[in-house]
């Protein structure tokens, strides 16, 4: 029997760390999402090569956006990450996204110890302005090939943004 003070949750996000699984690679044009029915990752569907994820792609644990999929996570690496793991990340902020008319949040973050990266993404302002460009201009187009269907990125917010993002999002999950 499980034990449930051991069940992965949504980390310490008060203090800006935040666990999160991984659900697609980066460069992936795999769409795997956790099937919390099923207890498994499945694949949607494969996406055309020209919006492959530009970051990995993932959600916290014990979350409920207002879409009622777990809170995205946009977890920048160097490489790209395997499905199905876990980590600790550190967050950086937060993209405020509409996907066909739903909030759809993604809380952009990066592992809590990069030594690759010397540790030096703090915030959003710390990453290089073109990834971020990268990820603004996939998320509004990555739905253009498709018959139907609209996305668009409102804004970027900051860390304390973001923190009140998965607040909501864990109340939403305790409360369903």
């Amino acid at each position: 029997m499980a034990d449930f003070n051991k069940i992965l949750n949504a980390g310490d996000y008060k203090n800006g760390i935040i666990n999160v699984v991984v659900e697609i690679p980066t460069g992936s044009t795999h769409k795997i999402e956790w099937n919390r029915d099923l207890a498994v990752m499945q694949l949607d569907r494969v996406e055309p090569k020209a919006f492959a994820k530009p970051t990995n792609y993932g959600f916290i644990p014990q979350t409920l956006d207002e879409d009622g999929d777990e809170l995205d996570v946009l977890l920048i690496t160097n490489d790209p990450l395997t499905t199905g793991i876990f980590l600790e990340a550190r967050i950086l902020g937060v993209m405020k996204f509409v996907d066909d008319g739903e909030v759809d949040d993604k809380i952009i973050a990066v592992p809590a110890d990069d030594r690759d990266n010397g540790n030096v993404y703090k915030s959003l302002a710390d990453l290089p302005e073109q990834l971020i460009r990268q990820i603004e201009f996939h998320f509004n187009h990555y739905k253009d090939l498709k018959k139907a269907g609209t996305t668009k990125v409102e804004k970027f917010g900051d860390i304390e943004e973001a923190k009140e993002v998965i607040a909501e999002s864990i109340e939403r999950w305790n409360n369903k």
